[in-house]
């Protein structure tokens, strides 16, 4: 599958060694160009490209950026991706780390919906909570006991089950957290973030979520 990394930090860089190594066509971006990939493209067989390039005719494309990023993508970023592309949203709001104020965040809208409407384009999230780390080391073939699982949310059904195909394929099993606006369910703070049990485990921890904000995790 060809699949579009926009993003190589932590989560981005680790999407593209597994990914990789699975053997889907990777192409990864930063925002400093191509030119500072070098070494991962060399590691990986990765494609090094621009951020406007990565979405060209990708079934999937994975926006890893910060927040405070998300409104600087080129305009029309997906114009060239396959039809029916699915884009994976990573992305957290970290207001007082990194972030800044985000109005429309601040007053309840969901992280993710918030990235949707920047980008125009429906997003699944996922992979959020996880660490990067556990991305290389905690994969298991499917069927085996406690396996880790993942959130997933999304209000496109064959988007969503396109991306939950994909972290099987990552080795772990995947939880259907509900519909977009149910994705603060796995926002920072949440008892799902950082969660590494089981489906059962992330099932329980997304129920006993609660709506509101800490204080924390507001600017």
């Amino acid at each position: 599958m060809k699949i579009g990394i926009i993003g190589a930090g932590n989560i981005g860089g680790n999407l593209t060694r597994r990914l990789s190594a699975l053997g889907h066509e990777v192409s990864v971006a930063n925002s400093r160009g191509p030119q500072t990939l070098t070494a991962l493209a060399e590691e990986t067989g990765a494609t090094a490209v621009t951020a406007a390039e990565a979405a060209r005719g990708a079934e999937v494309v994975v926006v890893t950026v910060p927040l405070k990023a998300v409104q600087a993508l080129p305009a029309g970023l997906l114009d060239g991706a396959a039809e029916n592309v699915a884009v994976i949203d990573t992305g957290n709001y970290y207001p007082r780390e990194r972030d800044g104020r985000i109005a429309a965040i601040e007053d309840g809208l969901p992280e993710s919906r918030w990235t949707e409407q920047q980008i125009g384009h429906p997003v699944i999230k996922a992979f959020n909570g996880t660490y990067a780390q556990d991305i290389l080391t905690n994969g298991r073939p499917k069927g085996t006991a406690g396996r880790q699982a993942l959130p997933v949310a999304g209000d496109d059904a064959a988007a969503k089950q396109k991306v939950r195909d994909l972290i099987d394929e990552l080795g772990f099993d995947t939880v259907d957290a509900g519909g977009l606006d149910e994705s603060w369910r796995q926002q920072p703070g949440t008892p799902v973030y950082g969660h590494q049990g089981d489906a059962e485990a992330v099932e329980k921890a997304l129920a006993s979520a609660s709506a509101e904000r800490t204080p924390e995790w507001r600017a």
